[in-house]
């Protein structure tokens, strides 16, 4: 490109044939259109030559990759809350997934140059124009994919795998926190539970049990592993070490036993799943299924009051809870009007319902939903009609 322009200007620097004429007073000065307008012709042409060398394309990465990804995050949380609200008003979640993202630029640029060169008689004189365009295109090809079929809706009432569950664990989510959401009950110990719009608390030994659970898992007192069993496929093992704790998480890991059930002797215990307690080696998990996470969030929807009148959705289940369960559970505000600022809000039958911004309880738990749906064994898509919505 370099030697391109080099010869160009040459070309349009280089000192014409000398030419004599006459001029009357009257009569215009005509200059030079390759000397006075040479500059002009070679600065269209290196706009020209330079805005065809560019690349557009590795200029979008930084931006698209993380405006795609913060718009799919926010647009899940939304698809999530409103699928929570809509199992409290009875209504069908539906999830729809974003499949692919195709997203085409162009960038079309062009300069011209217009001149005329007069003879000596000519009154007009010499004259030179440029002009230039620049067309920029950006069009992206979104595809969806709606989330249904036999294989999807399995998933979604399947229980969980209780590996999965105590997986977290070990991944440092608060015990308290993922099997208070996750499990019906621990070795037949219940947990808080609704169904049908009617709700059970929790058993209290259940609700001392994930407190000391936390303590003990803070103090790193249990751990996790997977073995190997060929009749049986792999399994998971919990461990509760009894080496190197101080005596008051001792006494604390005896206590989870015996509140739970489970024999003071084994070091370790087989997870299995069952709502009933297990062997003497056995830590019986009755995990939920998403579906059960998903309607165990739906009873801390704030219904209005018009909602409650019409009977459209299930009655507020807060009635029969303690102001202690209150403070601790999570919360999904309703109103009006949309919230200046939310973690996530979503409009449903005239009225918006909202995860608040500093309420990082709710905060956590929705985010927590959207993990486990990754967890859920919900198989492959059916293969079903592709929705493409150009933007244009």
């Amino acid at each position: 490109m370099n030697t391109i322009l080099a010869a160009l200007s040459r070309t349009m620097s280089a000192p014409s044939a000398p030419t004599t004429a006459v001029h009357s007073p009257l009569a215009p000065r005509h200059r030079s259109l390759t000397t006075d307008h040479g500059s002009i012709l070679l600065l269209a042409f290196t706009l020209l030559v330079t805005a065809g060398c560019k690349h557009i394309g590795p200029k979008t990465v930084a931006v698209d990759r993380f405006d795609y990804s913060t718009a799919i995050a926010d647009s899940w949380k939304q698809q999530t809350l409103l699928n929570i609200v809509k199992l409290r008003y009875m209504d069908l979640p539906v999830f729809v997934d974003v499949a692919s993202i195709v997203s085409g630029y162009s960038l079309q640029t062009g300069v011209s140059v217009n001149g005329t060169l007069s003879s000596p008689q000519a009154v007009q004189g010499d004259f030179a124009s440029i002009g230039g365009h620049a067309i920029y295109t950006d069009r992206p090809t979104i595809t969806y994919v709606p989330m249904t079929g036999e294989k999807f809706m399995r998933g979604l009432i399947t229980p969980i795998d209780p590996k999965n569950i105590f997986f977290l664990l070990q991944a440092g989510y608060a015990a308290d926190f993922i099997l208070g959401m996750s499990v019906e009950s621990l070795n037949g110990v219940r947990n808080r539970s609704t169904a049908g719009g009617a709700v059970r608390e929790a058993d209290p030994e259940f609700n001392r049990a994930l407190a000391l659970l936390r303590e003990v898992q803070n103090a790193g007192a249990f751990g996790m592993r997977v073995e190997e069993d060929k009749t049986k496929g792999s399994t998971g093992v919990v461990f509760f070490r009894r080496d190197d704790v101080t005596p008051d998480i001792a006494e604390k890991g005896t206590e989870i036993r015996r509140l739970l059930k489970l024999s003071a002797h084994p070091q370790k215990f087989t997870l299995i799943y069952s709502p009933m307690r297990g062997a003497e080696s056995e830590l019986a998990v009755n995990s939920r299924s998403m579906m059960q996470i998903m309607q165990a969030l739906a009873s801390h929807v704030d219904v209005p009051e018009p909602h409650l009148e019409d009977s459209s959705a299930w009655p507020s289940p807060e009635n029969g809870s303690t102001s202690e369960s209150r403070q601790q559970t999570v919360r999904i505000y309703s109103g009006k009007t949309k919230p200046a600022t939310a973690f996530a809000a979503v409009r449903y039958r005239d009225w918006w319902f909202w995860v608040d911004n500093g309420d990082r309880q709710t905060k956590r738990a929705l985010s927590t939903v959207i993990l486990i749906f990754t967890l859920a064994d919900a198989g492959s898509n059916e293969k079903l009609p592709l929705i493409t919505i150009p933007a244009q």
